[in-house]
Parts: C-alpha cells; sequence; structure tokens
C-alpha cells in the first residue's frame, strides 16, 4: 500500500485533524486524530442578531480595491492607550486620506466587547443613518491587541467590511509603539516604490513531520495549491513564480532563505502551531511569547524573536494554517464540545488531551507573538492570515469524504492576492466559503426542527451535522494582521 493510500485510510478513519504540538517536545496533542463520529455531539452555534453572518455592502456595485469608493478608517481602544497607536501610524493614516481624497473616519471602541455589543456598535455607529453611505468605510483597521479590541468585534465586523487589525506589543502586554510606526513605514515604503514588473513569487511550506496533520495537509492543501499554480496560473500569467521550498528537519534554513530572499511574495504554510507544553507554562509571558509559534521539525520552532529584525517576505503576504498561528481568544468554539466528549470518556484519540491548550475563564486573549513581530519588522510581511483558535483539517477537506480536498477556497484567497488586491479582500475570499458552510448547517438544524414540528422522521445525519458545524467554526477562525487595504507592490490596471 502507498503512502498516499495510507494517508487516505487515515483520513477516512480519523477525519478530524489537529494542527497542534507540545511547545516542549513539539509531538501533536491528538497523534491520530479524532473519529469523525465524535461530531455527532457538537453544539448548535449561538444565535446571533439580524444575522451578522451575512454580509451587506452599501455599495455592492463598486470596484472593492478602490479606496475613493469604498474607503477606509480605524478603531482604536477608548483612552490615552487610543491615542499613542493612532499618533503611532499617523503617517499611513496621511497616507490613506490622500488616496482616499477624504479624511480618516476614527472610532474610539471599549474593550471587552461581546458579539451582541460588537452587533450594536456596527449598527449603529460604524452604520448610523445619518452617514452618508459613500463615506462609511469598508477597509478598517484595528488597533490593539485583543484585550484591547474584542476579538468578537473584528469577527463580526468581517462580515460586512474588509477588516484588519495591527498590534506590537511586549510580553507583559504593552504596547510597543515603535512597531506600530515601523509597520506604517514600511507600508509606506511598499506603497510608494516602483512596482515590480513581474508576477510575485509563490511559496508553499510545510513541515513535513510525519505526523498524521501535516501529512493530510500537504497532500489535501500544499500539492493541489501548486499544481494549480503551475498549470493554470502560470498559462495565463507566464511571470508567476510558483514553488515549493523543501522541507528539511534539521531546521528552518531553506524556509529562512527561499522568504528572506522573496520579494512582493504570497505564501502559504502548513504546520503545527506550538500549545501548552506537557508540565504547562512556567509563566503567562511565556505562553504569550510561545504559543501559536510554528513547528518545523523536532525541538525547532520559528518564533517571533527568531524573526522580529530577519528578513521574512519583506513586503509580501503570508497565508499561516496553524493552531493558534494569529490569536488565542479568550474562549476557544470548540470548548464546550471537547468537553463533552472529555466527560464521556467514550472516544480513542484522547479529546481531553487538547482541553488544557485551551483559554481558562481567567486567562487574557493574545495576538501570537510572531505576527506581531514580523508586522513591525520592516523587512517583513504587510499582512499575514492566520488562525485565532484550534486549527482543523476540516477547512480543506471535504465533510462527505475527509480524504478529498476543498482547497479551492484557499486558492481564491491566494490568487487575490497575487493579483495584487488588497488583503482585506483576499480574507473575505475564505469568509465566503465560510458563510456557505453557514448556510448548510442552518439549513440542517431547520430541516431538524420541521421534522420535530410535523412529526416526520427526522433525516438529517448528525454526524455530518456535527462536522459542518466544526467546518464552520475552523474558516471562522482566520483572522486578517495587518492594514486590509495593504497589496503587493506590483503593476496592475484597476485602482
Amino acid at each position: 500500500m502507498s503512502q498516499s493510500q495510507r494517508d487516505s485510510r487515515s483520513a477516512s478513519r480519523s477525519g478530524l485533524q489537529l494542527l497542534l504540538a507540545r511547545a516542549d517536545d513539539h509531538r501533536p496533542v491528538l497523534e491520530e486524530g479524532l473519529l469523525a463520529e465524535t461530531a455527532r455531539g457538537a453544539p448548535r452555534p449561538e444565535s446571533l442578531p439580524n444575522r451578522i453572518d451575512v454580509p451587506t455592502w452599501e455599495q455592492a456595485d463598486a470596484a472593492p480595491n478602490d479606496l475613493e469608493a469604498q474607503r477606509w478608517g480605524v478603531i482604536a481602544p477608548d483612552g490615552a492607550l487610543g491615542d499613542s497607536l493612532l499618533q503611532a501610524i499617523a503617517p499611513l493614516i496621511e497616507l490613506r486620506e490622500k488616496q482616499q481624497g477624504a479624511p480618516v473616519k476614527t472610532y474610539r471602541v471599549p474593550p471587552d466587547m461581546d458579539a451582541r455589543a460588537a452587533e450594536r456598535w456596527q449598527r449603529t455607529v460604524l452604520r448610523d443613518a445619518e452617514v452618508p453611505e459613500e463615506e462609511r468605510p469598508k477597509y478598517l483597521l484595528i488597533l490593539g491587541d485583543l484585550h484591547h479590541v474584542s476579538i468578537e468585534l473584528q469577527q463580526v465586523l468581517a462580515h460586512g467590511a474588509y477588516v484588519g487589525r495591527l498590534h506590537a506589543g511586549h510580553p507583559e502586554g504593552e504596547a510597543d509603539l515603535a512597531g506600530y510606526a515601523a509597520y506604517a513605514r514600511k507600508v509606506l515604503a511598499h506603497e510608494q516604490r516602483t512596482p515590480e514588473e513581474k508576477g510575485p513569487d509563490l511559496l508553499l511550506y510545510t513541515a513535513q513531520d510525519g505526523t498524521s496533520a501535516t501529512r493530510l495537509g500537504h497532500r489535501l492543501l500544499v500539492e493541489p495549491c501548486l499544481e494549480e499554480m503551475r498549470t493554470r496560473w502560470k498559462a495565463k500569467s507566464p511571470t508567476l513564480n510558483p514553488g515549493l521550498i523543501p522541507y528539511e528537519s534539521t531546521g528552518p534554513d531553506a524556509l529562512l532563505r527561499a522568504a528572506g530572499e522573496a520579494r512582493a511574495a504570497v505564501m502559504l504554510s502548513v504546520t503545527h502551531g506550538l500549545g501548552r507544553p506537557e508540565k504547562g507554562w512556567a509563566s503567562p509571558e511565556e505562553q504569550r511569547a510561545t504559543q501559536g509559534a510554528l513547528s518545523v521539525g523536532p525541538g525547532l520552532a520559528l518564533t517571533g524573536d527568531m524573526l522580529r529584525q530577519t528578513p521574512f517576505l519583506p513586503g509580501g503576504m503570508w497565508f499561516c494554517v496553524a493552531c493558534f498561528g494569529a490569536a488565542t481568544p479568550a474562549k476557544s468554539a470548540f470548548h464546550a464540545w471537547l468537553s463533552l466528549l472529555a466527560k464521556a470518556g467514550a472516544y480513542p484519540g484522547h479529546p481531553e488531551s487538547v482541553l488544557s491548550n485551551l483559554p481558562g475563564p481567567w486567562d487574557r486573549p493574545f495576538l501570537a507573538a510572531l505576527p506581531q513581530a514580523l508586522l513591525a519588522n520592516e523587512q517583513g510581511p504587510l499582512a499575514i492570515i492566520g488562525h485565532s483558535d484550534l486549527a482543523w483539517a476540516l477547512s480543506f477537506t471535504e465533510v462527505d469524504d475527509p480524504a478529498s480536498s476543498r482547497a479551492p477556497h484557499f486558492l481564491s484567497a491566494l490568487k487575490v492576492l497575487a493579483n495584487g488586491s488588497r488583503a482585506g479582500v483576499a480574507l473575505d475570499a475564505l469568509m465566503r466559503e465560510y458563510r456557505e458552510i453557514n448556510n448548510h448547517l442552518m439549513a440542517g438544524y431547520q430541516a431538524r426542527e420541521d421534522a420535530q414540528l410535523h412529526g416526520h422522521p427526522d433525516s438529517t445525519d448528525p454526524v455530518r451535522q456535527g462536522t459542518l458545524w466544526m467546518q464552520r467554526n475552523d474558516l471562522r477562525g482566520y483572522l486578517l494582521l495587518g492594514d486590509p487595504a495593504a497589496r503587493l507592490s506590483m503593476k496592475r490596471t484597476e485602482p
């Protein structure tokens, strides 16, 4: 039996693979994944008002990349901190004002907004009826860590706007104003440089450490993306340069070399993100510095400290698939489900082992140190799409056949970036897939309720329904870090 056949059989048997490894020995938290049967008990998503997961664009006919039509705004924390952050990125605000030919709207918000408060703010402030539609910004840059401006606000707004977040900070939680200013200088420098004549480099990387999750990620995500880029994309744009970065178990030298030499590149990576070591974190500061770093081999990781000043995708874009690669929220979307599995104690795969990696009731949410360092690095990328929770293989596998790929929606986001569109448009390409899965999920709940109402047999498959729930939450966890209006420096014909 070939390795591909073994991977397919493993995927069918253990359809729920997790890209999470322990920080001390880098062993995967779920060695063989969980049986698809465990999704049977997945809870229904919390009901939110006014269907905030359905996008509402005031100017649906306007070109997405046109800042003059779509406008750009900033959301900052209340108080002195927000004042300091706005001052640190003042040159970027000035640039956007010139580009859109109008003042930048600045909003101030309190911390700890939950989803309902965020929806109310969106409806009454951002979409204030007294503000003309053409003056409401569709590009929104949030400033601050997750305890300054909540992740719930970012997730709510991402279904009606192009939203990114910028934060540079120290492990103890203080903002690094120099890092904010460095990011603003970087964006200005790349937008004012001579555009590249040729297409961007397209880099793909998998930490092929022999684990089931990364094997699946390589076969069902990275390889299909590479094939599409080398055939259809390159046939239309011969100057594109797609390539697979070789994996070296002895260290990340090949990855660092390829990413350091690339110019205006787009990269997709699949790795385990680091979670809790077996004996726990020594301190909250250690956790904030390490959780979400990328395992690239036995005992080897890409960390924020390593890449704070190292050239890595200068002026480029990075799509990073890994647990906690972008952030750790105050509450995991998967906590209740995993708690039920652990309490039942009836399933193989040790689902309870994941629970210790999830945030507790008193833990502060935070952005991962690695993307913070890279955004503050003037030789780093302009924007990063990463995960803010547990990242499962379900985001790129079929619900009905876990051995089949759903790589095209990742390709859609990558193509948006490679075409020179703005980063916020790329995230929205991924969120379209989220909304489609969410609609399928809600249709299943509706069919179940209709059957109960009319006394008919319930024809919904509980395992499939639970798997859709997981896929929906997996996709919802992706965030954009960096200015949503950032784009590669390359020649283009549209605005």
